[in-house]
Parts: structure tokens; sequence; C-alpha cells
């Protein structure tokens, strides 16, 4: 019996677990990626480290990924985090669990996870040809036949999209999918940045630029009113502001700023005390710092870099002596500590976003195989797919477990 004919469109973690999963079930399988070389987004993530997953039980996993997170279901049914991290671990790749659950590779280093996952892709049987972008995806009666590749048509049984976002379009990820995934029937949901840095009026986060705050708490609101919050860490750029809260926060910030919605974040800078709790700190202050500067007294509750903004803020001169400062003055000192707000205007660009939301609308793909619904032999891997998490290494396993189902699935489906 003839082996079936795979193709895998996109070099990417998806598309390599894809690829070596179709291989190994006995699929000749053949991977064509628009770049020179494989898994050049795989060797940035997670700032060179590489989040490969979380330690998450499945049902909290799933929640991180909002309204589609239940499509995983089935995927992750199949090939999870335990699965993943034994399938590394059988190659050689050594990992460690860090703060908040999250996993990485022990070396730290990004391109060891690209290097085992393309060794054992290649050991597999898969072939690469690289420089080879896709232009068209062949179909007959709502069925794949084959792609076109610079002008030349290849035959296959069946095609797996894992050609990734958006993100990052110097690695290749320039929404390729998008266009090829419209060209075969499907519906993409509109695609816009997530976890990405966000723009900010004024210039109080240029005035703080580089600073981390850490053990802050990060509420947003839209329309004044609180949508989510996060405990963690913010950072000040010359733009706005980012860090793992605001990244987290982001998604949300740029579908209501599409909406026409006003968005703010304001920051709880003392998040262990409550307001009457540090008003009580502040009056001893007043009293032990009585003639010092002001600056002195702010400078005891917050980051140097923070000071003359805390005071520009609140309407107080530097040089004023502590011993000056009134009731009122002080009550405006504590609301700003505990609520700093920074209006949100704009984010950043698709290439600083880490990934992209939006993609081929789940209800579309058979999420037992992650097979088209509209057209025989067409398989879905990845961020293409209209699924998007957290920071936390859940996005990666996202796209794991997806490439593995959708591999599996292209090389037994008839």
């Amino acid at each position: 019996m003839k082996a079936r004919q795979v193709i895998v469109i996109g070099g990417g973690p998806a598309g390599l677990m894809a690829a070596g999963q179709a291989a190994e079930a006995g699929a000749d399988t053949l991977l064509l990626e628009k770049m020179k070389r494989t898994g050049l987004k795989l060797c940035i993530t997670g700032k060179g480290r590489c989040n490969i997953t979380n330690i998450a039980e499945v049902s909290e996993f799933i929640s991180y990924f909002g309204k589609t997170g239940p499509f995983l279901r089935q995927a992750f049914a199949r090939f999870f985090n335990t699965e993943l991290m034994a399938f590394f671990n059988a190659l050689g790749l050594k990992l460690v669990t860090e703060r908040g659950g999250r996993v990485f590779p022990a070396s730290g280093k990004a391109p060891d996870v690209h290097r085992v996952l393309l060794q054992w892709s290649k050991k597999s049987g898969v072939r690469i040809i690289h420089s080879a972008p896709v232009d068209k995806i062949v179909t007959h009666h709502q069925c794949v036949t084959g792609v076109v590749s610079q002008g030349r048509e290849m035959p296959c049984d069946a095609v797996i999209l894992a050609v990734g976002g958006a993100t990052y379009p110097a690695t290749g990820s320039t929404g390729d999918g998008y266009r090829l995934s419209e060209s075969a029937g499907h519906t993409v949901i509109p695609v816009r940045q997530a976890l990405v840095p966000l723009v900010t009026s004024g210039d109080e986060a240029k005035q703080m630029a580089g600073l981390n705050l850490r053990n802050v708490n990060t509420r947003m609101l839209i329309d004044g009113r609180k949508r989510r919050e996060h405990f963690g860490e913010v950072v000040f750029t010359n733009f706005g502001i980012t860090g793992p809260s605001i990244l987290t926060l982001s998604g949300d910030a740029v579908d209501s700023l599409n909406s026409g919605h006003h968005v703010a974040f304001s920051i709880d800078l003392k998040p262990a005390l409550d307001e009457k709790k540090l008003d009580a700190r502040l009056q001893r202050d007043i009293v032990s710092k009585g003639v010092q500067p002001i600056s002195g007294l702010v400078r005891g509750l917050i980051p140097w870099e923070m000071v003359p903004v805390c005071l520009h803020c609140i309407e107080i001169p530097a040089e004023r002596t502590v011993c000056t400062i009134s009731a009122k003055e002080r009550r405006r000192l504590r609301n700003w500590l505990k609520d700093f707000r920074l209006e949100v205007t704009g984010c950043r660009p698709f290439a600083e976003a880490i990934i992209s939301a939006g993609g081929v609308d789940t209800r579309e793909i058979d999420p037992r195989t992650m097979q088209s619904r509209k057209m025989k032999g067409l398989f879905f891997a990845g961020e293409l797919i209209d699924i998007q998490a957290d920071t936390g290494g859940y996005n990666l396993q996202a796209a794991f477990s997806t490439g593995w189902l959708s591999g599996r699935s292209a090389a037994q489906c008839s």
C-alpha cells in the first residue's frame, strides 16, 4: 500500500511537530519552509529561553485561552504537558520548572529546543525544503490535491498549514496562512496584536523608561470600570508600558481600543497595604522626617525614578519640607500610591507582539483531528488558528499539541 503524501507548510514548533508525527505514523512527509532555516521564531521565544509549556492542570490551562479554549480539549487529551515533557526528555533535552509552573530547557537556550526538534523530525524521515514559499493550495471537488510553490505543483494527499501568525515578520510569520486559509473557503477572525507592549499618553512612562516594578497590582479599566487585574511586573519604556502583567492584559486592551472604548491602567504601588494602613504609615513618616525635603519622604516609598512623576502628579514642589504637607496633600499622595493611572492610546506593531490574536475560525476545524470541516485533506496547527493565551508556556503547548494531532491525523486520514 502506497504511503500517504503529506505536505507541511511552515517549520516552526507546530510544523516540525506535525511533520515528525506524520512521518512516524507512516506518511511520506515533506516540509516546506519559506525561510532559509526552520524555527527562527522558536529560537527567540521567551527572551531566548523558550518557555515550552506549563505544569498547570488541563482545566486551568484551557481557561487561559478564553472563549476558544474548549476547542483545545481534544488535542490536550491526546498530547499534553506531561507527554511533551517526556517527548523532550527522550530526545535528551533536560527541562526545569520555574516560578508559576513554567517549563524551560535546563540550558536556558531556546535554540536547544529547536535543535532536538529538528534532528528528531529528520530522523523520523521528514524531508525539508528551505526557501520554498507556498503560493497556492490546489483543490478538486472540496478536496486537497497538492500545493504550488514557486511555480511548481507538488501533489499530495493532505496539507498541514502551520505557518504561524503575523508577529515577528522577520522570522517568516507574515500572515501567509490567512490568505491560504481564505482561499480554501475558511473564515479568518480579524487578526490583531496580543501579548504586546502598550502605548500610553503623556510623558510619565518616558520619564521612567527602564524602570521595572515588581510585586505591584495592575488593574485594567475599560470606560472607567475594572475589567481585569494582574499581580506581578510592570516595565516602563520610551513609548509606554510592558512587562508580564501588561502583556497578560494587553489582548483585552487592544480589543477594547479597537472597539472605541477608553482604556486606562491603574497601578497599585503598595498592594500589601490598604488605604488605612498606608495612611498611618504616611503620618508616621511625616512626623519622623519633618524637616526633610518632600522628595526624601517619597523616595522611601517608591523607586527614585518615580519621584519626579509622583510629585508632579500630586502637585507638590520637590523643595517643600515634609512637615508642611497638609492632610489634603497627604491624601493625594496616598491615593496616587494606590491608584497611579496611565491612559492607553494604542499598542506596538506586530513586529513587537509575542503572538497574534484571531486567525482561522475554530468552528470550521474538527477539534478531534484538526482537519478542516470545509476542505478534506486540509489540516491546521499552531498560531494560525484563533487560539491565544496569556504568557506562561500555554501558547507553545497549544502549538505542539495541535501539531501532534494534525500530523497523526493527516497521516491516517483516508
